[in-house]
């Protein structure tokens, strides 16, 4: 029989291929922005510009919508009816669509100010200041499409349906790379294309769902009953989980406003490094993080505080052992990736270290980037709306202090380091009141697991530093000899790391390789009567 932490392991398998596709058409998509565009004026004005719906999205659809949705969701699925649970859903994209179309149209009409507060600092250049409201005018209706397919995913995850949801990213990256190509001569501000890419990839995302969706038996259907209880109950734990469930993208946001008063160049320097952190956490901390959800909901919606302390301690367990090896190898090779990644073009080697010291400051910061995936999304399988808000707001005004202080002495990296830093107190103060809530969860093979992962990982690290001592890096050297140094340090640290695992008796390790036996086992034939 399947059991619970197989189910979780198995569906973050299927989060986690789709999204590595995902992330590695992002990256080729960052590849053409900074071969094309580089990092000055005009990608710091599309980067604001697109963080602002971007942002919006994590908030009002990711960061919000799909853990309040679920729980209820899930609730009506396994203690009422699976109509009743349908009739719920077509509800709620009936009002979401009514409510997103208004914030839409707020949204481009009122995005003059909005750039005012997002990007204070672009005041003080006109021509930016005005490309930037532009792009954001341009962008701006992604929210209404992308919030869509977020309740989308909220449905199918609920039904154990993961991989549409987690490949819809993809279809992003492809329309915003092919826009780059095919209609970069169509304006007189070239960077325009990415944003015409960005609507265009919006739209897609969404279509793309609706035959999955029916497969399930889910037929999308306008219901304006919006008096349904149902709907009243998302909202009360919506409201609050728009603070309480995206922290670390209003840091972000906090973090470009500072960086506007900065160099220019350094809110892109904090783009490109945050689009190399979130490799793993898209590949890694969302996947397990999306897949848990459903199991938490059930064990909550069934009373059962065992299964669920236990299947949260698995997903915590799971998530540090895939994002401490990858929090130490993008410190210790921060340098290398980004050069080998992003330095051709107009993006050249004083740029790298720029990128690479924001890379850094964020990778430190990894592991608490991904545990909240898991934290936050348990306290909202309680139904809990209002600790993670409390907590979110302490967050958020560390983050805005430490941004303060650390800005001018480090620069860009010092508010990565805010970043960082505002999401460790975070985690660190929710794990203290969950615990109080539901029990200890960080049991004796949470520490043991924990224990033999940081080992790995240090044992990994030195294997790093010998191949740097054989292999001396030049940032200046051919592509081919750059890449070569980095293919090498990975390939023996990832290595290096699975065989202190296995020496160390690591469960994680042993699980992995139970799953991979399991697919690659050919079943018995059937012997012919």
């Amino acid at each position: 029989m399947e059991t619970e932490n197989s189910r979780v392991t198995k569906a973050a398998s299927v989060v986690g291929f789709a999204t590595l596709l995902s992330r590695i058409f992002g990256y080729l998509r960052d590849v053409v922005i900074a071969a094309f565009f580089g990092a000055g004026a005009a990608t710091d004005a599309f980067f604001v510009a697109f963080r602002i719906p971007n942002m919006l999205r994590r908030l009002f659809a990711e960061g919000s919508l799909t853990i309040a949705f679920i729980p209820i969701f899930t609730e009506y699925l396994k203690k009422k009816s699976r109509e009743e649970a349908l009739d719920l859903a077509n509800v709620a994209f009936t009002l979401l669509s009514i409510i997103l179309a208004i914030v839409t149209i707020a949204g481009i009409i009122f995005a003059p100010w909005i750039v005012r507060i997002i990007g204070w600092g672009f005041i003080e250049t006109p021509d930016r200041f005005d490309l930037t409201v532009y792009l954001t005018r341009l962008t701006f209706p992604y929210i209404f499409f992308i919030s869509l397919v977020a309740l989308c995913m909220g449905i199918l995850n609920s039904l154990r349906h993961f991989a549409a949801p987690a490949l819809a990213p993809l279809v992003l990256n492809l329309c915003m790379i092919a826009a780059v190509f095919l209609l970069k001569g169509f304006f007189k501000e070239p960077v325009t294309t990415l944003a015409v890419g960005v609507i265009i990839g919006g739209i897609l995302q969404l279509v793309m769902q609706f035959p999955f969706l029916f497969r399930v038996g889910v037929h999308i259907r306008a219901n304006f009953n919006f008096a349904h209880p149902g709907i009243k109950r998302i909202g009360i734990l919506m409201g609050p989980a728009v603070f309480g469930a995206a922290v670390y993208q209003v840091n972000v946001l906090v973090g470009t406003l500072l960086a506007s008063f900065l160099a220019v160049g350094s809110v892109s320097y904090l783009y490109y490094a945050d689009r190399l952190v979130q490799l793993p956490l898209g590949i890694f901390a969302v996947a397990i993080g999306t897949a848990a959800l459903p199991s938490f909901s059930e064990h909550a919606a069934e009373g059962n505080r065992e299964k669920l302390k236990e299947t949260i301690s698995f997903s915590l367990r799971l998530m540090l052992y895939v994002t401490i090896p990858a929090m130490v190898a993008m410190i210790c090779l921060r340098v290398p990736i980004i050069s080998v990644l992003f330095q051709r073009g107009a993006f050249d080697g004083f740029r790298t270290v720029q990128t690479a010291d924001a890379l850094l400051y964020y990778s430190v910061g990894l592991w608490a980037f991904s545990l909240i995936r898991v934290i936050v999304p348990a306290f909202y399988s309680l139904q809990d709306t209002k600790t993670p808000v409390k907590v979110a707001v302490l967050a958020m005004a560390v983050n805005a202090m430490a941004g303060l202080a650390l800005m001018f002495p480090l620069k860009h990296g010092g508010l990565a380091l805010a970043t960082s830093i505002s999401s460790a107190v975070n985690v660190i103060v929710l794990v203290v009141i969950l615990r109080k809530r539901i029990g200890e969860f960080l049991d004796n093979k949470f520490c043991k697991s924990f224990f033999k992962t940081t080992v790995s990982s240090l044992i990994m690290a030195a294997s790093i530093g010998i191949i740097g001592w054989i292999m001396p890096w030049s940032n200046y050297g051919s592509l081919t000899e750059r890449s070569s140094y980095l293919i090498a340090a990975v390939m023996t640290g990832a290595v290096v790391f699975a065989a202190s695992s296995l020496l160390l008796g690591s469960s994680e390790m042993t699980a992995l390789i139970r799953m991979v036996r399991r697919k690659t086992r050919r079943p018995p034939r059937k012997e012919r009567s």
